[in-house]
């Protein structure tokens, strides 16, 4: 596996790679890898000659008074893993790379309506960080295809609105939500939970399979199946931002006749923020 931390020897290699007619996947992280981003490494390897990954801890995508600082950073236990998993290319570039003139006076991508809702009520440049960083970073791997994995779902259909929008010639695919044993979704923040507060996370995916089950059984009152969770995690213990009821379309609020729906949850652990979702099928 090839490592390179420039924007400029990046784009050589891309351009050899492309010159080769090799297919490539691309596989975008934050680092601390977990089975999780692994997952998506071997689904890459299923679709593409050549899988490049890239680590960067995006500042434009953490809020003030978010956990940008103390994000862990692994990389050399992350090139191990990444290579053992099959991947060919390691970019890990730093932030100027990224951000040339800073992340605060750089160009912003937003897909505008599906960035304020639900993580961006809660997050309000949340999305925008994230569009802008992905729009670049695809802009450099220039893959054939990306991979995104389901349990940041609503960040899975703002890129995917944002490559179509923007008429960019890559596929995006998603793979399943990788889950601990107990039913927890695999997430680098997972690592910041106390042992009594891990022992409880397993909860919010419990209470996700509640509400899949009430509605799926014929619940079609969703303000009040979205409330008793949200009772429900509150008396566990959890600090809920949200329990919603969408479509798995374009997250919209479901209509009469729709029947691929999803439930979305984020609520805080101690200092922790979790964030889950499971689909649901009526008919």
């Amino acid at each position: 596996m090839e490592t390179v931390t420039s924007t400029l020897e990046l784009r050589q290699y891309v351009g050899a790679l492309r010159a080769q007619g090799a297919r490539n996947a691309f596989v975008p992280t934050m680092g601390n890898l977990h089975a999780g981003h692994l997952e998506l490494v071997r689904q890459a390897r299923l679709q593409a000659d050549h899988v490049s990954v890239s680590i960067f801890v995006n500042p434009a995508q953490f809020g003030p008074q978010e956990d940008y600082a103390n994000y862990p950073h692994t990389p050399e236990r992350d090139r191990n893993a990444l290579l053992d998993a099959g991947a060919d290319l390691l970019f890990l570039p730093g932030v100027a790379e990224i951000y040339p003139q800073g992340p605060c006076r750089t160009t912003v991508v937003e897909v505008p309506g599906l960035n304020r809702i639900l993580e961006g009520e809660h997050r309000p440049a949340h999305f925008n960080g994230v569009t802008t960083v992905v729009a670049k970073l695809l802009n450099l791997v220039q893959p054939d295809v990306a991979i995104f994995g389901e349990k940041d779902y609503q960040q899975l259909l703002l890129i995917r609105r944002m490559v179509a929008d923007l008429c960019m010639p890559v596929a995006i695919a998603s793979v399943a939500t990788v889950r601990e044993a107990d039913g927890l979704a695999m997430s680098s923040r997972n690592g910041y939970l106390a042992p009594a507060e891990r022992a409880l996370a397993p909860r919010l995916h419990f209470v996700l399979t509640g509400v899949k089950a009430r509605v799926e059984a014929g619940g079609r009152d969703l303000a009040a199946v979205e409330q008793a969770a949200l009772a429900e995690l509150a008396a566990a213990g959890f600090q809920p931002d949200y329990v919603s009821v969408r479509r798995q379309s374009d997250l919209g609020p479901p209509e009469p006749g729709d029947t691929a729906l999803i439930a979305l949850v984020a609520a805080r652990l101690g200092s922790t923020r979790l964030i889950d979702n499971i689909f649901i099928s009526i008919g």
